[in-house]
């Protein structure tokens, strides 16, 4: 590590701690040139996240956006912002997992709706209805059909939707 004081590479580690949480490391160095101390700090290199939209498009991943529409579909129900914040962990979690670092949109509605359907019927079903973008009643019905007999939700639905 280069001494920023006087560019020297003789320079010595005199003390290491983890912070954030362990998701860096902080080191003192003093250098073995001048004698000045000085910080650093080590992180993991995080590679971008991609999303893969509907139309073939590739964007970053971006939180804020999941967040927010899960946010409008919990509104008004007694889902934490704890609970939103574990579901957008296990999306991002999901999309780091992947060996290409990326998910198409339909992969992480799907994770999402799958998470809202156990923690409140309402918030999946508001979530469901902007997301597969239900064409006509019917096709709603069906799904409000399956959630009151306690089946999984349909995925019949998603895909008559998606080839319209």
């Amino acid at each position: 590590m280069k001494c920023p004081f006087c560019k020297s590479r003789d320079t010595k580690v005199t003390d290491s701690r983890d912070t954030d949480e362990g998701a860096a490391i902080r080191r003192r160095r003093q250098c073995l040139s001048c004698g000045r101390r000085f910080t650093t700090y080590e992180t993991v290199e995080k590679l971008p996240l991609r999303v893969i939209k509907k139309n073939g498009k590739r964007e970053l991943f971006d939180r804020s956006k999941i967040r927010n529409g899960i946010t409008r579909a919990c509104e008004k129900t007694n889902v934490s912002s704890a609970q939103i914040e574990e579901i957008i962990d296990l999306v991002e979690h999901t999309i780091r997992n992947d060996p290409k670092r990326e998910l198409p949109t339909t992969e992480i509605g799907n994770i999402v709706m799958d998470a809202l359907c156990k923690l409140d019927q309402v918030a999946y079903v508001r979530f469901a209805s902007v997301y597969r973008e239900f064409k006509d009643i019917n096709t709603f019905m069906q799904e409000l059909q399956n959630l009151m007999t306690n089946q999984q939700p349909s995925s019949k639905a998603a895909q008559g939707e998606e080839k319209k």
